[in-house]
C-alpha cells in the first residue's frame, strides 16, 4: 500500500512540474514569433494550466476508468471553487470587474447546464456530446481572442516579472517537449495508483477522482491563486478560477468523453437513485452559483462566500468518504 501512495504523490509533483515546464515552453516559443501577450495569455497558459486535468482524465478513459475521467472533471470544478476560489475570498475579498467576469461565467453556466442535460436525461455521454464540448471550447476560445483584440483594456494585466536572460529556441522546445511527457507521467501514475489506493481502501474510482484526483490536478490553480493573494490580486484569481471551471466541462470532459463515452458513475445510491446525479452535480452548480451570482450583482467578493464555500467543501468531502 504503501508503493501506491508515493507513486500517487510522485505523480501529484509530475504533473505540476511537467505543467510549469510547459507552459514557460510554449510562452517563450510564443514570444519568439512576436504573437500578441493577449493572445498567449488566453490560449497557451490558459489550456497549460489545465493541462493536468486534460491529460488525467485522457488516460483514464484510454484505460476505461469511466469513474476517475468522471470524478476529476466534476470535482476540479468543486475544489477550484469550494476550496481554492473560496480560500482567497475568505482571506482578502475584494472587487471585480462585472463587466470581464460575466461572459466566461455565462459561458460556464450555459456548458454545465448542456453538461447535466446530458447526465440527467440519458445518463450517460455518447461520442459526439464529446465532440459538441471541444467545439464549444474551440468556439469560446475564438470568441475570447477576437474580444480582447477589439477592446485591449478588458484582457487580464500580466504581471511584472524579474528580467531572466532569454532561452534559445532549443531550450524552449525541450521545455515544451519534456514538459509534455512529464505530465503525461505523472497522469499514468496518478490513475493507476489512485485506482490501486481506491481498491485497496474499498472506496470506488469516481471518489476518488471527486476528491484526492481533482485536489492534485488542481494545484496549478492552487498556487496562482496564492500567488495572486500575496500580491493582492483576489479578482485576476477569480477569473483564473471560472476559466479553469469552464475548461474542466468543455476541454476535459470533451476530451474523455470523445476518448472513450461512458455512463454516469452509480457506485453511491441515496433512497435508490443515483448519489452523483442527487448530490456531485448540484454541489458543483451550487458552488459556482454562490461564488459568481452574487458577485456579478455587487461587483465585489464578499468573505461570507468564501466561508461558506469552505464549509460546503469538507461537509462534500466527508460525504464522499463516508456515506
Amino acid at each position: 500500500m504503501l508503493v501506491p501512495i508515493l507513486l500517487f504523490l510522485l505523480g501529484f509533483v509530475m504533473l505540476i512540474k511537467g505543467g510549469d515546464w510547459f507552459v514557460d515552453g510554449a510562452v517563450g516559443i510564443a514570444h519568439r514569433f512576436h504573437l500578441p501577450e493577449l493572445l498567449i495569455g488566453a490560449t497557451v497558459v490558459s489550456i497549460g494550466t489545465t493541462l493536468p486535468e486534460v491529460m488525467v482524465s485522457a488516460q483514464a478513459a484510454m484505460q476505461g476508468n469511466a469513474g476517475i475521467s468522471y470524478g476529476n472533471a466534476i470535482g476540479s470544478v468543486i475544489c477550484n471553487t469550494s476550496l481554492i476560489a473560496a480560500l482567497t475570498v475568505a482571506v482578502r475579498p475584494g472587487a471585480v470587474n462585472k463587466k470581464a467576469l460575466f461572459f466566461p461565467v455565462a459561458a460556464f453556466f450555459a456548458a454545465a447546464a448542456i453538461y447535466a442535460g446530458f447526465a440527467y436525461t440519458a445518463g450517460q455521454f455518447y461520442r459526439w456530446n464529446g465532440v459538441l464540448f471541444l467545439l464549444l471550447f474551440a468556439a469560446y476560445m475564438v470568441v475570447t481572442v477576437l474580444h480582447m483584440k477589439r477592446n485591449p483594456e478588458s484582457a487580464p494585466e500580466a504581471e511584472a516579472e524579474a528580467e531572466e536572460k532569454p532561452k534559445q529556441l532549443w531550450q524552449e522546445l525541450l521545455l515544451l517537449v519534456l514538459g509534455a511527457a512529464v505530465i503525461a507521467v505523472g497522469a499514468n501514475l496518478l490513475v493507476n495508483n489512485g485506482t490501486r489506493i481506491a481498491a485497496a481502501l474499498g472506496v470506488p474510482d469516481s471518489v476518488i477522482g471527486l476528491t484526492m484526483v481533482a485536489l492534485g490536478t488542481s494545484l496549478p490553480e492552487l498556487i496562482t491563486a496564492i500567488t495572486s493573494l500575496i500580491k493582492g490580486h483576489s479578482a485576476l484569481s477569480l477569473g483564473n478560477i471560472v476559466g479553469a471551471n469552464l475548461f474542466n466541462i468543455v476541454l476535459v470532459s470533451g476530451t474523455a468523453i470523445t476518448i472513450s463515452p461512458f455512463s454516469v458513475p452509480a457506485s453511491k445510491l441515496i433512497g435508490g437513485m443515483n448519489a452523483s446525479l442527487l448530490v456531485d452535480v448540484p454541489v458543483m452548480l451550487l458552488v459556482m452559483a454562490i461564488l459568481c451570482l452574487p458577485t456579478l450583482r455587487k461587483g465585489k467578493l464578499q468573505r461570507w462566500q468564501g466561508i461558506l464555500l469552505l464549509g460546503i467543501y469538507v461537509a462534500f468531502t466527508v460525504f464522499q468518504f463516508v456515506s
